[in-house]
């Protein structure tokens, strides 16, 4: 998809990867603008929804409220980490950031994105490892 309603998980609210392209991804569905290749995966636990939640303590419905009843990104970064608890320190935030760049290369989802590539026809595609990679990639943000 070029052009996506979300940003890249790379651009950071807070410090933080993919928070942002959550938050766009929980707007443009509330709006019923999603487009489908993204709802099976929306919100999953195991996914990056799932995991960018769980890591601030957070459950992805709640934040899915909290989203709708407005404000900015920071605003909604700072609720969660209230309603949580989390204390989000500089540590923290280089901790998740390390974790969420690297997701797929040598790891369990990798499986799964090594799917994702050869639907998309880019098995042959070694430059394209981590889910940011790919992501990038499918919506034209990367050659």
């Amino acid at each position: 998809m070029i052009n996506p309603p979300q940003r890249s998980p790379r651009e950071k609210v807070g410090g933080l990867f993919y928070f942002g392209r959550m938050l766009d991804k929980i707007r443009v569905h509330q709006r019923g603008e999603l487009p489908e290749e993204y709802h099976p995966n929306f919100g999953l636990a195991i996914g990056m929804d799932g995991r960018m939640c769980s890591y601030l303590g957070v459950a992805f419905a709640e934040v899915c409220t909290r989203v709708q009843q407005g404000g900015t990104d920071e605003e909604i970064l700072a609720w969660c980490c209230e309603h949580s608890g989390f204390q989000l320190t500089e540590e923290r935030v280089y901790i998740w950031n390390e974790f969420a760049r690297k997701v797929g290369w040598n790891d369990l989802p990798g499986r799964f994105l090594r799917r994702v590539k050869a639907e998309d026809g880019l098995a042959d595609r070694d430059d394209l490892v981590t889910a940011f990679e790919i992501i990038d990639f499918r919506e034209g943000r990367a050659k």
